[in-house]
């Protein structure tokens, strides 16, 4: 069943932001992986893109560091990606904590 923060009572909602907090990835660990060692696809690697990190990593490597053009665009393009990143990571957080949260009330209501 979907849970929405409004089904949430107070304590309940303060129990989801601060899972939120706990787990959500740093925009600023991100920039900064980003600026230095994009176009080595490291941003990626932290978001959890475990595969297109590797694309990226390999490029560069297996061309002796011309693929550092093509990897250094695709990294600027990410640049703008990466808040939309974080943030269906978030909703995804709050999804799961809210679910984990309605289906123990649930339990402990049937007991």
């Amino acid at each position: 069943m979907n849970y929405s923060r409004t089904d949430l009572s107070t304590e309940e909602m303060l129990l989801v932001n601060s899972e939120v907090e706990k787990k959500k990835r740093s925009l600023v660990v991100a920039y900064l992986l980003w600026f230095f060692l994009g176009a080595l696809g490291a941003h990626r690697f932290y978001f959890k893109k475990t595969g297109t990190g590797i694309a990226m990593l390999l490029m560069v490597v297996l061309t002796f560091g011309f693929g550092a053009i093509i990897t250094g665009i695709w990294a600027l393009v990410d640049a703008f990606l990466m808040p939309g990143w974080q943030q269906r990571e978030v909703e995804a957080i709050e999804r799961e904590t809210i679910e984990s949260l309605k289906t123990r009330s649930e339990r402990q209501a049937a007991f």
